[in-house]
């Protein structure tokens, strides 16, 4: 039975089974390769997208769970806080493989459109349980931070 969801801004009607997880739709059916597989289990973040604002893993959300709602993946990310963030990820280097940049880019910039502000806490908070396996964390902080001044100004 086809599910109906908005991704990126523009309805979708998806063919697929409905106990598919969502990362297996945005990657194989739609062909959105930006959102990224790592471990399966929800524990990594590399698969986070935005359900309705709020930061999932789509390695962990099924097809029939983002029925009805409104899905962004890193592809179509565009808000302001968005702009920030991926810029102060480009000012600062962040990535180093990059392979998980998408699932900290998502998270990071759920953080800074719910608090423009954040404290060091906030950012750790939030960004706990986003695995960069070459250990960026501090460039990653330093670019949240970064990004929420630009936002200000």
């Amino acid at each position: 039975m086809p599910v109906t969801l908005t991704l990126n801004g523009k309805e979708q009607v998806i063919d697929a089974d409905p106990d598919t997880p969502l990362l297996w739709v945005l990657r194989d059916t739609l062909g959105l390769t930006g959102t990224k597989f790592g471990c399966g289990i929800a524990q990594c973040g590399a698969c986070t997208v935005h359900l309705d604002g709020t930061p999932v893993r789509s390695c962990q959300t099924y097809l029939s769970d983002a029925e009805g709602t409104s899905i962004t993946t890193i592809e179509g990310l565009e808000s302001p806080a968005a702009k920030a963030i991926q810029a102060a990820w480009a000012e600062l280097d962040v990535p180093q493989c990059g392979y998980c940049q998408s699932g900290q880019i998502m998270a990071a910039t759920a953080l800074l459109t719910e608090t423009p502000k954040p404290t060091d806490a906030d950012i750790e908070a939030t960004m706990d349980g986003n695995v960069c396996r070459c250990a960026t964390y501090a460039r990653i902080k330093t670019a949240i931070h970064a990004a929420a001044v630009k936002l200000e100004g």
